[in-house]
């Protein structure tokens, strides 16, 4: 297939596109300015448009067999001031739809759609087991994962597959919350954060886009699709695993007050909220997980 990808440069983006090279698809990056390392991994195959620049060109989306939305601001870069969290907003919600809009225009539209979402969608729904059909939850990132799944309408309505991927924490030690943690870890300052109850939905880098190939290729998948592995943990058992994993000890917790203090309301979304996600349609439609348990997963991402 002739697939376009935006957020190529991101964690994601970056694994998954030599992976769908590797396979034999034909990539094309989607991106915001040009920089020399948008010429890696697929040559010169890059489309340069900016969705806030009112820029509705669909003559260069044309002949795409499927499209890959990852791009988004991190979410996790610091505490939520109102400009961030516009930032936040609008990099998804705003993004989608315009891109949505121009690719509706195109004769024929791409077959398939698959948009980057996020488990925020669910919020702090403690350890109530969480599937595609479970009901979004409330708060900042519930409301804004709302918004961007349903920014994909202007599409929809054109008729492509339409996948709405609602990714986990990324592990990764080259970046996201692993990358963060392990260097405190490793020198014995790592520690249970608030009462270590909350649910942690996780996945290994291998298996989001392993996931996101199975949902490309399968015709049977669309809607939504919790991307996470089939074991959640308590930040408990994630704290003691990963202590295991580097070997060192775990006993410098981390008090809900100093977390909030430190981040504010991003701390009670992204590290006191409990998310406790199952990945049934994954499961349904038969993709089998790489690294399904934690220590396995950890153990394999740093080499232990």
């Amino acid at each position: 297939m002739r697939i376009l990808v935006s957020g190529a440069r991101g964690l994601v983006g970056s694994a998954l596109v030599p992976l769908l090279a590797a396979g034999g698809h034909r990539v094309v990056r989607l991106v915001r300015t040009e920089s020399a390392d948008a010429q890696t991994a697929v040559g010169n195959a890059t489309i340069v448009w900016d969705p806030h620049a009112g820029d509705g060109r669909p003559d260069a989306f044309e002949g795409f067999d499927a499209v890959i939305h990852l791009a988004g601001e991190n979410i996790a870069s610091g505490r939520w001031t109102d400009g961030l969290k516009r930032r936040i907003r609008d990099s998804r919600v705003v993004g989608t739809r315009r891109l949505c809009e121009v690719l509706a225009q195109c004769a024929p539209p791409p077959k398939a759609f698959l948009c980057a979402s996020a488990i925020g969608y669910y919020g702090d729904r403690g350890d109530e087991v969480l599937t595609e059909q479970s009901a979004p939850g409330d708060g900042f990132l519930a409301d804004v994962c709302r918004e961007w799944e349903a920014a994909v309408e202007p599409l929809a309505a054109a008729g492509p597959r339409i996948v709405r991927l609602r990714i986990g924490v990324v592990l990764s030690p080259d970046g996201g919350a692993l990358k963060k943690m392990l260097l405190p870890f490793r020198l014995g300052l790592g520690g249970v954060i608030g009462d270590g109850t909350q649910y942690l939905s996780w996945i290994a880098l291998d298996d989001v886009v392993g996931a996101i190939r199975h949902a490309l290729e399968t015709d049977s998948v669309g809607g939504p699709v919790n991307v996470v592995s089939p074991e959640p943990v308590t930040n408990r058992d994630y704290t003691h695993t990963l202590g295991k994993v580097v070997a060192r000890p775990t006993v410098l917790p981390l008090p809900a007050f100093a977390a909030r203090l430190a981040l504010g309301e991003a701390a009670d979304a992204l590290l006191l909220a409990s998310t406790r996600v199952e990945p049934a349609r994954l499961t349904q439609t038969g993709y089998t997980f790489r690294y399904p348990m934690l220590e396995g997963a950890l153990r394999h991402l740093l080499e232990k």
